[in-house]
């Protein structure tokens, strides 16, 4: 057995190790006072969030109430701190256009983690930063011209068949549509065939790989949240222990595949329209001189086409079937919405031969509203973060943001602001009337971002959503079942916002 003085020894150097610790998260945590920036007080360990693996609530809803808390003092901005990070939230909009867009070369970078070795998946358009981020954005941004959606477009309603035969089968069979899940098998097709040029066939397959995969990503267990804890927190960490924060079987998946195609088009001389033989194209631009190129955006590896039809299947299919379903939510809710929606796809299509064209959809301009409020209500993404990459001295005040400070961007809190949308927890299109819109602040609405950053794929996120809103609209009324539990709760470990549980609708045929 120890010895009495043994023991005493190590309990003294556990305490010196306590003591020290406690005081350097109290030193750290003063942070933001030494800068003279107000903030929300800390608590040890975990800051101002809990513990990430006892979360009560999703992070955008936290960040939401610590803009609320914020500007009800009459701040226009304030610190908080992830663990021992310090992290600085914006309030004041006009500090929001600074940062989005006028005085974006100081927050170039999301400062999103990524491992191009360990985790190839991760180095993609959304995480990157930096020159190689510039490159990359220059090179992919034609494939999300107009030019370039109206060229797509019959590639995406070719998917509508089957979507409507699940939804015709539900209504016959008198059977609650789970309208999330439904909605997700049609972006995830619709995706598979404008992005990797293949039928993923998630309405006939119940197995699909595809379907299969892409829930897995969003439905994070806990070895995945602690990754992202570390990754996030502690980086350099993260990336001298090689840590990957997308599960090896996804990647494994997701790479072979785009390997697969990207081999099979180039050994048979075949071209399609769509995402990946962009990518293939520029691929090929500079094979030569790939080598010297590696990793700067001006050529392509194959990990880096995996990486981009990656982030591009796991947005396109999610943000947009969430959007979707909790649109139709809101119209089941409010039978005079729909109806008024459903009049105008009426009206607009008798111009249009009966016909679902390009067109037609851009002549929806109530289309525009509701999907705007669904957007203001649920934003897919409910915060956004920028990365100051070299000190910036904020407008009119005496304070400094250093180089390597996370920035929160609460869109959550922003979009459920009573200044600028009163009742904010009503559903209310005409809030986005043009009238209404030019008496609001431009960033008061932000749901794909804003400024050189702002999401490149928005176009066909919108796109596919009219398409298949009003495809179902034109052939049904839709009312709310008694299986949806009311009022809807938020998804605590989700990524994007997302309903806990599923929205169970009824169709009625029109």
């Amino acid at each position: 057995m120890p010895c009495g003085s043994c023991v005493g020894y190590a309990i003294a150097i556990l305490a010196v190790v306590v003591t020290t610790l406690i005081a350097y998260f109290k030193w750290t945590y003063q942070y933001w006072e030494r800068k003279k920036v107000p903030y929300l007080k800390p608590k040890i360990p975990y800051g101002n969030g809990s513990s990430p693996l006892r979360a009560k609530e999703h992070t955008g809803l936290r960040l939401a109430r610590f803009y609320e808390e914020m500007k009800a003092k009459g701040w226009k901005h304030g610190g908080l701190f992830s663990i021992l990070t310090p992290g600085y939230l914006v309030v004041d909009l006009d500090y929001l256009k600074n940062i989005m867009t006028k005085d974006f070369h100081h927050f170039v970078d999301r400062g999103l983690y990524y491992n191009e070795d360990a985790d190839p998946l991760s180095a993609h358009l959304f995480a990157i930063g930096g020159e190689k981020w510039r490159n990359l954005r220059t090179k992919v941004t034609p494939t999300f011209t107009s030019g370039k959606m109206k060229m797509m477009f019959q590639t995406l309603v070719d998917c509508i068949p089957n979507f409507i035969a699940k939804i015709e089968a539900d209504r016959v069979a008198s059977a609650p549509i789970d309208i999330k899940e439904t909605l997700g098998c049609f972006t995830t097709d619709i995706i598979g065939s404008c992005a990797f040029g293949l039928e993923f066939n998630t309405f006939k397959d119940e197995d699909s790989p595809f379907r299969r995969y892409g829930r897995k990503f969003f439905e994070r267990d806990r070895l995945t949240v602690m990754k992202q804890v570390l990754a996030i927190n502690f980086p350099n960490v993260a990336k001298m222990f090689s840590v990957a924060v997308i599960p090896s079987d996804i990647s494994n998946f997701f790479v072979k595949l785009v390997k697969d195609t990207v081999n099979y088009r180039e050994k048979n001389n075949y071209s399609r329209k769509d995402f990946m033989q962009l990518l293939i194209d520029i691929k090929g631009k500079n094979l030569a001189n790939e080598g010297g190129n590696k990793y700067d955006g001006k050529t392509l590896t194959l990990d880096e086409i995996a990486a981009q039809s990656f982030v591009f299947f796991i947005a396109g299919f999610e943000t947009s079937s969430t959007t979707m379903a909790f649109a139709l939510y809101e119209l089941a809710k409010h039978q005079d919405i729909q109806d008024k929606l459903r009049d105008e796809i009426d009206s607009v299509l008798a111009t249009h031969n009966g016909e679902i064209t390009y067109e037609s959809i851009q002549d929806m301009k109530y289309m525009d509203q509701v999907i705007s409020e669904t957007l203001r209500k649920y934003p897919p993404l409910p915060f956004l973060t920028r990365t100051c990459v070299k000190d910036y001295k904020i407008p009119d005040e005496d304070v400094v943001i250093e180089k390597g400070t996370r920035i929160f961007i609460p869109v959550l809190g922003i979009h459920h602001d009573k200044e600028f949308y009163p009742d904010p927890e009503k559903f209310d299109p005409e809030r986005f009337t043009e009238e209404s819109k030019s008496n609001r602040h431009h960033y008061a609405h932000i749901p794909f971002g804003e400024g050189p950053r702002v999401c490149i794929g928005a176009r066909f996120g919108l796109m596919q959503s009219k398409v298949g809103l009003t495809t179902l609209l034109k052939h049904y009324k839709f009312t709310i079942n008694k299986k949806t539990i009311q009022p809807l709760k938020m998804k605590v470990s989700s990524i994007v916002l997302a309903a806990d549980g599923e929205i169970w609708l009824n169709a009625e045929k029109v």
